[in-house]
């Protein structure tokens, strides 16, 4: 990046070394301690860990599953205590559980593109725990094969109860963002 080697004097330089400092990654084996970097002028990246990260993806994940499978954010602080030495603050995981939810509205929202020649549509029951009570969801689901033969999943919405208005309601739904590709759909 410096276009030189160390203690190099030649005219293609475009920038020197200024020490380094120390970074803390959080991996799946525990805290590593990393030495990076720095220079005068330019920024130094890696190609192999973002800017800013602190956790590894794999980490995160965990973090997120334990989260939506029921988990308390106190309980995830002490399990990551126990598994990787370090606690995660409840802000840490309400920022990736923000994302995540982000990237599954994004996906509900997404236009339905091609041909569906199949749709198959059920509703699946499961419990909840919610502040510490156990109650029944509703789960509609939309599949389809589409026209190369391979099954889809078009759309999923979460209701209190499987009826005509929630039924009514998620196909009014898929029904949209089938049209935001299709001009020509009712």
């Amino acid at each position: 990046m410096c276009g030189a080697g160390r203690y190099e004097r030649s005219e293609g330089r475009q920038d020197t070394r200024a020490g380094s400092h120390e970074w803390a990654l959080h991996t799946k084996a525990g805290e590593v301690k990393l030495k990076v970097p720095k220079l005068r002028r330019q920024t130094f990246e890696t190609a192999i860990i973002e800017r800013y990260r602190r956790r590894e993806s794999s980490v995160e994940e965990a973090l997120i599953e334990m989260y939506l499978a029921g988990v308390s954010v106190r309980r995830v602080e002490d399990i990551t205590e126990a598994l990787w030495g370090t606690r995660v603050s409840p802000g840490t995981v309400s920022n990736l559980n923000n994302k995540i939810y982000a990237k599954i509205e994004e996906w509900r929202q997404r236009p339905i593109e091609g041909d569906h020649p199949y749709l198959y549509l059920d509703g699946i029951v499961m419990k909840r725990t919610w502040a510490g009570e156990v109650r029944n969801v509703s789960l509609l689901v939309a599949s389809a094969v589409n026209a190369e033969g391979y099954r889809e999943i078009l759309g999923i919405c979460e209701g209190a109860k499987e009826d005509k208005s929630g039924w009514w309601a998620f196909l009014r739904h898929l029904v949209d963002r089938v049209s935001q590709c299709s001009p020509t759909m009712p």
